[in-house]
């Protein structure tokens, strides 16, 4: 039976792009041809602002799925990208799914700390819709308490974006530990993904001394793909829509796609799979399923 591949991106810090690789990554997989949930689980909803959605446009929220009101595929939003997608000449639309949040979130969370396999109730959930999906992507919040902790115990790979700036590794060690502890005692099949280096300004000494430092610290699981700093990267949650549909020729999303290739297997390599004129994006490849 088909099941989803479901990644966590999570790190106790903010401000390193995690919701915005949450969205563009899941916005590239989708122009590869798959099928992509996006699940707030950040009591701030930044996820759900990025997309520009709105109560009047979901009957729940994440908050509602785990205490268990209202089937999962009841809460999703569909958000159509601007960008469409050309294979052998015929045009498709593309779009994201999303399970949206709320403040309500915070108070779940504390409410759900008596429930009997607390750390599985998003699991068991997302069970009931795997099938749906190729992957389950979760935006976690950098607080690492019980709905994160349910982010980990539900995915198979935890994916950690790390802005290039100082002090990048040390803050980095007490994360890792947490992590180890989930992988020892709720999810024992929980691997770390990669480390996204973010916001790299190749002009900056600094920024070159992080990479190094973090291909050193972490050998294979630091990721080819380093997200630039990019001007459409900061303005595309503003205008709600992800790189591909704000900027599609940007190196965002020249640096989204490779990193979409990297999660799905794909060398970064094969960025020429694709090339992009006035908003369409079109394989290279017979089909995209080749990719």
């Amino acid at each position: 039976m088909h099941q989803a591949e479901t990644a966590a991106f999570l790190n106790h810090k903010g401000g390193v792009g995690k919701t915005t690789s949450v969205v563009n990554a899941g916005a590239g997989l989708t122009i590869l041809g798959k099928r992509v949930l996006l699940v707030d689980l950040d009591p701030q909803g930044h996820l759900t602002d990025f997309l520009g959605i709105t109560p009047d446009e979901y009957t729940g929220t994440i908050s509602n799925v785990l205490r268990g009101d209202i089937h999962p595929r009841d809460t999703i939003v569909t958000r159509d990208l601007s960008a469409r997608l050309c294979i052998n000449g015929e045009e498709s639309r593309l779009a994201l799914s999303v399970i949206p949040a709320d403040s309500n979130l915070a108070e779940s969370e504390m409410s759900l700390a008596y429930r009997a396999e607390k750390e599985h109730l998003l699991k068991r959930a997302m069970g009931r819709i795997s099938n749906d999906f190729d992957y389950i992507l979760f935006d976690c919040s950098p607080s690492l308490g019980l709905i994160s902790i349910n982010a980990l115990a539900a995915a198979r790979k935890v994916f950690i974006p790390v802005q290039t700036e100082y002090l990048a590794l040390s803050s980095l060690e007490g994360l890792l530990k947490k992590i180890e502890f989930i992988m020892d005692e709720v999810n024992q099949d929980l691997v770390i993904g990669g480390f996204i280096a973010t916001r790299f300004d190749k002009r900056k000494v600094l920024g070159r001394t992080v990479i190094e430092a973090l291909k050193e610290r972490f050998g294979a699981l630091f990721l080819d793909t380093i997200i630039r700093e990019n001007i459409a990267l900061a303005e595309s949650p503003g205008v709600g829509k992800d790189i591909f549909s704000y900027r599609p020729r940007s190196y965002g999303a020249q640096d989204y796609l490779n990193l979409s290739l990297e999660i799905i297997g794909r060398a970064a390599a094969d960025k020429n799979l694709f090339s992009v004129e006035r908003g369409v994006i079109t394989s290279n490849t017979d089909s995209v399923a080749a990719v």
